[in-house]
């Protein structure tokens, strides 16, 4: 056969072979994922960007809409008792960032960096606060040393109602917080550095700080900014505890629910956003100067027997943990005494919560269906759309805009947040303002407010799993959702079950986020606990903030348990 006779075939067969589908190179399979993906994007967009934008929009309207540029701002600046608010929440935010950095410090090289004893119990302990609302502290604060408490001697005179009750209580909710950075930085040493400044001569002192200060410096400054931005964006202890003392928060709760000033709240809200950014911008980008300081050819380190050294730690472990056991215990006593301080038999009327103003156990079985929700469909949409932007290949730009917008949420209050989603859904031209005032918006404003930190575990996690699992299935004509029921989502099981336990956690224990959007109907038990202190039953409010706390502990007990089960199953691949 002739090469001009097998041409013409030839150049058919390859031009049928070259000629694209209609739905171009990539694969059916990419497109749909890739469909499911722009729904995510549209989906933050909805629920995070467009309420931000509708709250930036508002602080520069009046009443009537009309665009009056900066004047709710100098209103602000003008009004004295507003304006003092904005020192307030400075001195009150340095002065715990302060104390909070210093104390995690301090209680995280106890733990990796002496040889105490009863570690384990330590963490445990030190973490509780995480699981209570930052309500629970104030209450019991209330009960320690108030006008009525039991402590109020050691006070000499002072009040607790004001900055010191509001930094004790800020101090308390946000040192958990803290501690889980502190961990992490000093979790990690390598032990050549100490032996060659043992070698050199250095003394103790001057080791701490050429070493093992340098090394953790960017764990310090993280937990400086996440303790800074916590403190001035809390709206519980202020409200419960600080008396005539004014921050910004409270400014805000004033502002909308008072006076119905939704304009000079969305001022306000503007001004609070600012340092929440700005902290936010610092830390990412004191993160990229951040460079690996365990290698591929470090020793471990070993900490030596300093009995002197750890008997010193092992004291402020002790206090601290008295003090954290101390103050929920009261929480707990107060929520059994019968009238405080007249009767102090004990007695569970307290918890007779459908005799009380302004909440019911209705407030506590909705908290439960929230977090329920929250964390169910928070895990399932927020771990997806993760593994999307992690591992489908091609749409850069779409990933990126997801990406962007799921960070965005790490710096804004929840109270922020609150009152932006009154600002867009509860617009009348809004198709969505029939969810207005139902489970739905606090489920929704829930997941938004907590997305960035579940989005940053679930790609942490699944970046960890290498690309070639995709690669092998597409040359095996294999979905990548069979690859990624089949792999990705067992292999990051664990993760996926700790995005399930935090979600779930903090939807019972927010109040900031959700104080604006309950209605009748959906009352929360967190806003039940706000609600019943302004009525004056404070033995009731501390005994709904100790039932959420005891939920919380049971939803850690249940996670642990689906975490033996579950992993059993799922991690036989990791023994060998």
């Amino acid at each position: 056969m002739s090469e001009s006779s097998i041409t013409p075939a030839m150049s058919m067969d390859a031009k049928k072979a070259a000629k694209k589908p209609w739905y171009g190179h990539r694969s059916m399979d990419e497109w749909s994922l890739g469909g499911v993906l722009i729904i995510g994007v549209l989906g933050l967009l909805i629920c995070v960007v467009m309420p931000i934008y509708t709250l930036l929009s508002k602080s520069v309207e009046d009443k009537d809409g009309h665009f009056i540029g900066l004047a709710n701002f100098a209103k602000f600046i003008e009004t004295p008792s507003l304006y003092s608010s904005i020192s307030n929440s400075l001195f009150i935010a340095l002065v715990s960032t302060l104390i909070v950095t210093s104390l995690s410090f301090l209680t995280a090289y106890a733990i990796c960096r002496t040889r105490i004893p009863l570690k384990g119990l330590f963490r445990v302990i030190l973490v509780l606060p995480i699981l209570a609302p930052s309500l629970l502290p104030a209450i019991s604060l209330v009960y320690l040393f108030g006008n009525q408490g039991i402590l109020k001697e050691v006070l000499m005179g002072e009040s607790i109602y004001g900055p010191i009750g509001i930094i004790i209580g800020s101090c308390f909710w946000t040192f958990p917080h803290a501690l889980m950075i502190m961990l992490t930085a000093l979790a990690n040493t390598d032990a050549r550095l100490y032996e060659s400044a043992e070698v050199l001569g250095a003394s103790p002192m001057r080791t701490f700080f050429t070493v093992t200060l340098p090394a953790a410096k960017y764990g310090i400054i993280s937990v400086a900014f996440v303790i800074f931005t916590l403190v001035i964006t809390d709206f519980g202890v202020p409200k419960v505890i600080g008396g005539q003392f004014n921050v910004l928060a409270t400014d805000i709760y004033k502002q909308v629910i008072g006076q119905q000033n939704f304009e000079m709240g969305a001022a306000v809200s503007v001004i609070l956003l600012l340092p929440a950014i700005l902290t936010f911008i610092t830390d990412r980008w004191l993160q990229r100067r951040q460079s690996a300081l365990l290698t591929s050819k470090a020793v471990p380190w070993v900490a030596p027997i300093r009995k002197r050294i750890d008997s010193l730690f092992f004291v402020l472990l002790t206090l601290v943990s008295g003090v954290i056991l101390g103050v929920i215990a009261m929480a707990v006593y107060a929520s059994l005494v019968t009238f405080w301080p007249y009767n102090l038999s004990l007695s569970f009327k307290n918890y007779n919560f459908d005799l009380m103003d302004g909440g019911g156990w209705d407030s506590y079985f909705n908290s439960i269906e929230l977090a329920l929700y929250t964390a169910v469909i928070g895990t399932v949409f927020i771990f997806f759309q993760s593994y999307l932007v992690a591992k489908l290949a091609g749409f850069k730009l779409l990933k990126w805009f997801f990406h962007l917008f799921a960070i965005l949420p790490l710096a804004v209050p929840g109270l922020v947040l609150g009152l932006a989603y009154i600002f867009f859904f509860n617009a009348p031209n809004n198709p969505l303002n029939g969810i207005y005032g139902t489970m739905i918006i606090l489920v929704v404003c829930t997941i938004s407010h907590f997305y960035t930190v579940c989005h940053l575990t679930a790609t942490t996690a699944l970046k960890q799993i290498d690309a070639e699992f995709e690669a092998v299935s597409a040359s095996l004509k294999v979905p990548q959702i069979v690859t990624f029921w089949r792999v990705s989502l067992p292999v990051c099981m664990p993760a996926v079950l700790d995005i399930a336990s935090y979600l779930f956690v903090n939807a019972m224990t927010t109040v900031s986020a959700v104080v604006f959007l309950y209605s009748y109907n959906t009352s929360l038990a967190s806003v039940a606990v706000l609600n019943m202190d302004d009525a004056g039953d404070i033995a009731p409010a501390a005994a709904m903030a100790v039932m959420i706390m005891l939920t919380c502990m049971v939803a850690r007990l249940v996670h642990w348990i689906l975490g033996n089960v579950v992993l059993k199953y799922t991690q036989n691949w990791r023994q060998r």
